[in-house]
Formats: structure tokens, sequence, C-alpha cells
């Protein structure tokens, strides 16, 4: 069974869906409100581990009422999240305003994920070794993200960095892949390794190779580059070759913009399956 890490983050997502967004100053009336289980890390966990993958997950979150219901996610989902890191800070969120044409928008709090360290990170450590790829995002500290991906390095492991959401100032980090959206990019114009950008409904490039997207009715946009680096890191883990394992991220994304909310819209094995056989027609 392909094994993988995951170093990031757990969150709730407080999504609003609205004809459009405010400008500023105005009120406007939204159509209807949801919680979601969220976070990039815990999105790409839940992912791995639906597609079949042997996942760990390292993250912090609060002793609050959203952090006891990650524990739950985790558990239904047979992603190993322990330790898990419980923090003074409330569980990160993220309202999210998501308009009839399906584009989103996302404010990060993150909360007890600021609290995640080089410690927690050292206790993970034989999780790391013992995976076949490790990812990491940055919506925990860049320091201890980079960390992560020092870790895993020094013990032989693939790394993917997912760079979202973008730093403010570039950064250099030697890693095997990176999985930015085009805005991203830019914050990782200094790092060193195979740069495959996410799209959106015009596919993927892999370093200067197009992928194109599979064909998708999109009904909301988020989440579909966290479903994309969970199957890309799953096919890695399985030894696929790198324009095969974006393929298959392209197709988990197809699936995800079908459907409102993550944690619903993350594709088992069956219906990845389904969405790769359009590649084939």
């Amino acid at each position: 069974m392909p094994r993988v890490a995951v170093v990031g983050s757990y969150g709730v997502g407080l999504t609003v869906e609205l004809e459009r967004v405010p400008e500023a100053g105005e009120t406007v009336v939204g159509r209807r409100f949801r919680v979601d289980h969220g976070g990039k890390g815990s999105n790409q966990a839940v992912g791995a581990a639906r597609l079949g993958a042997e996942v760990d997950f390292l993250t912090a979150i609060g002793d609050d009422a959203f952090g006891h219901d990650a524990v739950a996610l985790w558990e239904r989902e047979g992603v190993r999240a322990e330790p898990v890191v419980v923090g003074t800070a409330a569980t990160m969120s993220a309202p999210i305003l998501v308009e009839r044409s399906g584009e989103n928008r996302i404010v990060v709090v993150p909360g007890a994920l600021e609290q995640l360290a080089r410690e927690h990170v050292d206790a993970f450590a034989d999780r790391i070794a013992a995976a076949d790829v490790c990812v990491v995002q940055l919506e925990i500290p860049v320091a201890t993200a980079l960390y992560a991906l020092e870790v895993a390095c020094r013990a032989g492991v693939r790394t993917i960095l997912n760079p979202a959401p973008a730093p403010p100032q570039p950064i250099a980090v030697d890693v095997d892949y990176l999985t930015p959206n085009e805005t991203e990019a830019a914050a990782v114009r200094d790092a060193r390794g195979t740069l495959v950008v996410t799209l959106g409904d015009e596919g993927a490039d892999l370093d200067g190779v197009r992928v194109p997207a599979l064909p998708a009715d999109v009904v909301d946009t988020t989440g579909a580059g966290d479903a994309f680096t969970a199957a890309f890191a799953v096919a890695l883990a399985e030894g696929l070759t790198d324009l095969d394992a974006v393929r298959w991220g392209c197709a988990a994304g197809a699936h995800m913009v079908e459907h409102a909310g993550v944690v619903p819209g993350l594709p088992t094995r069956a219906e990845l399956a389904e969405r790769l056989s359009f590649l084939s027609v």
C-alpha cells in the first residue's frame, strides 16, 4: 500500500454562497451558508486516504468543537492524525465567499496552526521516514513547513510542496515537486524542483508540458488544488510517472469542482478511475 505523510493544516470552512462579492462598503444578501471541514493539509490527507494510501497527518487544532469534529473526521476516513497538537488558540477557520460562477475568495485565520513548530515535526519524523511521499503546504508557519521538508529530504523521502497560500516573499527551497497555481508560482520562483502548475479549467503544466483538463460541470472550485495534490501524491507513491501523476491530479480536480464543499468532492479510487476513463475515449 502506498504511504503518504502530510504536514499541514486543518480548519473549518465557513462558506457563503452569493450572486457576487460585495464592493467596499457594500452589503449583499447571501443565498446559502454552510460549515465544512477544511484546511489544505487535512483535505490532502483525506483525499490521499480515499484513493487507497496509508496516510499519517501532523497538524494543530484547538480544544474546541471544531477540533473535536476534526478528530472524528480523521477516524472515519482512516487518516492517522497522531500525534495531533492541541494548541491554546482556536481551530483554524476560513470564511469563503463563492459566487454563482463558481469563483471563490478565501480568508484564512490560522489560530492553533501558528503553534505548530519544529519540535512537533521531530516527534513526527518516524512517520515521515516511513512514507513514500511527504506533502507540505503553507497554511502552517513557513519555518515549520520548510523544516518538515528538510526532515523528509534527510530521510530520502520524496517531497511535494504545495505553496498555498503564497508567502509574502518568495522562498528558496529544494524539493522534488512544487504544485502551485498560476498565482502561487511566483512565490517559488527561487525554489528548485519539478514544477507542476495547476491551471484550473486549462489543466496543468508539467515543466512546460501541458496536460489538458477533463470535462466538468463547475459548481464550486474550492478544494480543486487539494484534490489535485492528493491524487498526484498517491500516484507518485504508487510509482507512476510524473505525467501520469499529473493526469491523476487533473482527474481528481475535475471530480472536485462538480461538488459543493471540499470533503464531499474528494474522489474515491473508483470515482477517480471513472474520470480517468475519459482519457482513453
